[in-house]
């Protein structure tokens, strides 16, 4: 097939976070209904489809990520005919719809689980990673759970451990029992049969194991000081990144291939070798169609790290399909984590370089994902301790601050009382921090030079033109502070150069005349934005 042709090649989606995208009844928390009110927001940016973070039913321990229903809504966010509403609605205005598939792990309240925990008889016995204690009644083995402590809970009904990759809550289906994988396709079966175009596959490092439990080796700490997250103290040669999952990668991408135009969306972790990974996972035709890794997302912003980002996007593209991602419900936004101050000390983000975030994500080669709030700008909301109410922020606390700070209350609309999350006489379920309320959707809405505007221009410029969508990447030579590439298909070649100072900084001779500013967004040249021209190949 025309790799043109595949609409994910190139797409930009939209990830929407349901319980802080818009609440329609009053509870605090965001919801189908909201959703639906708020979609032609969605539809007027110019993305290609929406990725729905979890909806189904569920104990919310994990905010969704514990699932105790694959195939039934919670009814904090709506129900079945209420997806199938808003999933009519994305379809009707051009929009795909993409769910999170949760495969690695279910919910302890899941019967699926209850079942298996009571005894080494039931049907499903076997569908989560059990292990006898070692001879002292310790656990099998030195497994660590990303959010701290051991990976193993004892569970005295069955007089085994049971492994959990996250929460305890969250015990790990052991996908390499036949019978397991094949209910988790029945539940892609039946979301696939109610029309949905694929599925996001949440954390596929941790879907299959060793079978033998072997124990990890252990890393020295970092610095030689024990960092507060152990997880890091080890190196995951056992728990993860195991070659069975290809085997399960490939019954996923057999089952979307009987749909016609269906996609799978990985996410891969940031342990080494993360682009290498995604390269693997997406460079065969029966593997994933894309996949993204939130390494980059760990560190600074720094040309340095530009240019190894743009080799590693050029080298997985040759092997893969990548897809980027700055922002997202489980790291530091992206306006904060990167982008420097600004001068008068107020703890402001530039927005100048927000919208340079912007560009240079909707410009990489591959797809991307463009999280809520992203549009608009938004920084890290700074939330103190008896705000937050995510399970690993409140373990951490203050070394690790949790993930809530990216994941408050979209603002809608400026001079309501939460910024038009929810109705006045209601309480989110997290603050609206009054910086959002300031960048609010109504108010830029009104102004052609807001960010909000300069997203919908530079997606309207990346579907308008096939080497931004589709083309190859290859690097321009600049002097710093600047950083650049071309991009090429079809005929035509973009250049594309950023500043990444806070200073005029000259274009080389020969560049220059390749470059030119994007008004009326706050661009100009040679200052922290982005500039292209789209110019015939000769």
């Amino acid at each position: 097939m025309d790799s043109q042709a595949e609409w994910w090649r190139g797409a930009v989606l939209y990830q929407v976070y349901p319980r802080s995208f818009a609440d329609s009844d009053g509870d605090g928390v965001g919801d189908l209904p909201g959703l639906l009110a708020r979609i032609d927001h969605i539809a007027s940016l110019g993305v290609d489809g929406i990725w729905i973070c979890p909806v189904y039913a569920s104990p919310q321990r994990d905010f969704g990520y514990d699932v105790a229903d694959h195939c039934a809504i919670d009814p904090v966010f709506g129900s079945l005919a209420e997806f199938d509403t808003v999933l009519q609605a994305a379809h009707d205005r051009g929009l795909k719809v993409l769910l999170d598939l949760v495969g690695g792990h279910t919910s302890d309240r899941h019967p699926w689980f209850d079942a298996s925990r009571r005894g080494r008889a039931a049907p499903t016995a076997d569908w989560y990673v059990w292990a006898d204690p070692a001879p002292d009644g310790m656990p099998p083995n030195n497994w660590l759970s990303v959010f701290g402590g051991s990976a193993w809970t004892w569970e005295p009904r069955r007089r085994q451990y049971y492994l959990h990759h996250f929460l305890p809550s969250q015990p790990t289906l052991n996908l390499q029992n036949p019978a397991c994988l094949d209910a988790l396709l029945d539940v892609a079966r039946f979301w696939l049969d109610r029309g949905v175009d694929g599925f996001r596959l949440d954390a596929i490092d941790f879907l299959t194991h060793d079978p033998l439990l072997r124990s990890n080796p252990a890393v020295p700490p970092p610095g030689g000081q024990v960092p507060a997250k152990l997880f890091a103290l080890q190196r995951h040669d056992h728990d993860m990144i195991q070659p069975a999952s290809l085997d399960v990668l490939r019954r996923i991408r057999a089952l979307l291939d009987r749909y016609p135009g269906r996609v799978s969306l990985g996410e891969v972790s940031s342990q080494d070798g993360a682009f290498d990974r995604i390269a693997a996972y997406t460079g065969a035709p029966d593997l994933l169609h894309m996949a993204y890794t939130l390494r980059p997302l760990r560190h600074g912003f720094d040309l340095p790290t530009l240019q190894a980002l743009l080799e590693d996007a050029v080298r997985t593209c040759a092997r893969g399909w990548p897809c980027w991602s700055f922002s997202n419900h489980d790291v530091v936004r992206a306006a904060t984590r990167w982008a420097p101050r600004t001068g008068d000390g107020d703890g402001v983000e530039d927005p100048r370089f927000t919208r340079l975030l912007l560009a240079l994500l909707l410009s990489l080669p591959g797809s991307a994902c463009l999280y809520q709030g992203e549009e608009l700008g938004l920084p890290e909301a700074d939330l103190t301790e008896d705000e937050i109410r995510d399970p690993f922020g409140i373990a951490y606390w203050p070394e690790f601050k949790g993930r809530d700070g990216s994941r408050t209350p979209m603002p809608w609309a400026a001079a309501e009382r939460f910024a038009g999350f929810t109705p006045d006489w209601s309480y989110p379920w997290l603050p609206v921090p009054p910086a959002h309320r300031a960048l609010a959707a109504d108010v830029q809405e009104a102004d052609p030079d807001s960010t909000l505007n300069l997203t919908r221009a530079l997606l309207a410029l990346r579907r308008a033109n096939p080497a931004l969508r589709h083309g190859t990447a290859a690097p321009l030579d600049l002097p710093a502070p600047l950083f650049g590439f071309l991009r090429e298909a079809a005929g035509q070649r973009v250049a594309l150069v950023f500043n990444l100072s806070d200073r005029p900084a000259a274009v080389p001779e020969g560049i220059a005349d390749a470059v030119e500013t994007l008004p009326p967004y706050g661009f100009a040249l040679l200052t922290p934005a982005a500039a292209l021209r789209v110019r015939e190949a000769a």
